[in-house]
């Protein structure tokens, strides 16, 4: 390992075992519902809204939004202007499209904040869920998570299992080795940390359009924390094993097959510059070239000594960038989802599929289908609403309900927001494809395993 010295190995190892502790380790904790695991930097997240309390946070974030709003419509006429760049233009300057979306996101901000406005937008399903206790948990983990994402990105982690990986991502996912971390921060994290990853790999010319795209989409998986409370919502707590294998049977199979279609197989193959993706080649002694390439990138971010500038600069475009979008796309969805039969009209032809399927209770399991394409929750709140029993039909509902992976109301309005080329409509297209192939899967296992 040429050029490898103790040094540089340890500033390599001590910060990587850091941040795959802080990001992929859950710990063991106490909750009012008994034992439970959570991340550490879940739990920071936790600390933080317990400490300020979700209504400082509240009131906090809707300031945010008016302030994003007002600042980023004058930071994009100076920077059309005088065609400066400094820190904060670099922030709030955006297009015409994302200005218009983040007044949006002020105004509901506003009105649901007075309780003022239609029911649609400001009831405690749409507005009140969103602003109250959607956006708090995005401000926090936003924080935290921005701040200490280097720890994962910046100090040769990425470089040492695209090494170890290169062999195995790029045939199977059509993915550089380093996406193996993103891949299983999502999968043991949460998906917006996940989505976060890709986008600062593709900003900074690590990924093509292409890869930060599959990686955002295809393993952006919501938290294990999460997917145990959709569990005990609907009382199936005691399936959970059999929920994650077939979650993860069900999530390779969609993540080997959408890279190969469209919309992901249409992306350009192209760096945040425009110049052509490339290939690794194959190589032998992974490990050792691995190792000595992970402790010469943590050697150069130490003499760099930009990391916390980093860390604030991801945080500020994640509070300032993203909390609008998902406020104004995830509000908007979930009053679609919740005051129209729009979701119910899409439903109709997957009834004769699930009753081929042998599902029980299919009319009603049907409406739970699409509607979690508005916001995560909805088909495990619909299932109780409709009083479905049937512990198969529990079970595909929030094994399915997990596996689709894109929520406007957080990972889709992340992504949309996000530099990731992945405009709205990708979002649906790619919804619809990964619910079409995970759906007879699941349901399969579930008749397996059950």
């Amino acid at each position: 390992m040429n050029n490898v010295t103790v040094k540089n190995a340890l500033m390599f190892i001590i910060p990587s075992i850091l941040g795959i502790f802080l990001f992929m380790t859950p710990i063991p904790i106490d909750t009012e519902d008994g034992r439970s695991v959570q991340l550490p930097v879940m739990f920071a997240s936790d600390f933080l809204m317990e400490l300020l309390s979700v209504e400082v946070i509240t009131i906090i974030v809707t300031i945010l939004l008016i302030v994003t709003a007002i600042v980023s419509i004058i930071a994009t006429r100076v920077k059309n202007q005088s065609q400066t760049e400094s820190f904060w233009i670099s922030i709030f300057a955006t297009s015409p499209v994302w200005i218009v979306v983040r007044i949006v996101g002020a105004i509901l901000a506003i009105l649901v904040f007075m309780n003022v406005g239609p029911e649609f937008l400001i009831s405690e399903d749409t507005g009140q869920l969103l602003l109250t206790d959607l956006l708090p948990f995005l401000f926090s983990i936003f924080l935290f998570a921005g701040l200490l994402l280097p720890l994962l990105l910046n100090f040769g982690l990425m470089e040492f299992f695209g090494s170890l990986l290169k062999n195995v991502m790029r045939p199977l996912f059509r993915l550089p080795g380093r996406a193996s971390i993103d891949s299983m921060a999502s999968w043991v994290g949460d998906g917006t940390v996940g989505i976060m990853m890709s986008s600062n790999q593709y900003e900074s010319g690590k990924y093509t359009a292409r890869e930060a795209a599959i990686v955002a989409t295809a393993f952006s998986v919501v938290s294990i924390t999460f997917s145990i409370s959709i569990l005990g919502r609907l009382g199936i707590s005691h399936l959970f094993w059999q929920f994650f294998l077939t979650l993860f049977i069900a999530g390779f199979v969609a993540a080997v097959i959408t890279p190969r279609i469209p919309p992901l197989s249409r992306k350009a193959n192209t760096y945040i510059d425009g110049s052509e993706g490339q290939e690794e080649p194959k190589e032998k002694n992974v490990v050792k070239n691995g190792f000595a390439q992970a402790s010469l990138r943590a050697e150069e971010s130490f003499k760099q000594g930009n990391n916390i500038q980093t860390g604030v600069k991801t945080v500020f475009d994640l509070w300032f960038g993203v909390l609008p979008v998902v406020m104004a796309i995830g509000t908007i969805a979930a009053g679609v989802a919740n005051f129209t039969p729009v979701f119910e009209w899409l439903a109709i032809p997957f009834v004769p599929i699930l009753e081929w399927m042998n599902v029980p209770e299919a009319a009603a399991a049907s409406q739970t289908l699409l509607i979690g394409f508005a916001d995560m929750l909805l088909p495990a709140i619909l299932a109780e609403s409709f009083g479905i029993t049937s512990e198969l039909t529990l079970f595909v509902i929030a094994t399915l309900s997990v596996s689709q992976l894109i929520y406007m109301s957080e990972t889709g309005g992340v992504l949309v927001a996000s530099k990731i080329p992945i405009t709205f409509l990708d979002a649906v297209l790619i919804f619809l494809v990964r619910t079409i192939i995970t759906l007879p899967i699941i349901v399969l296992m579930g008749h397996l395993l059950l």
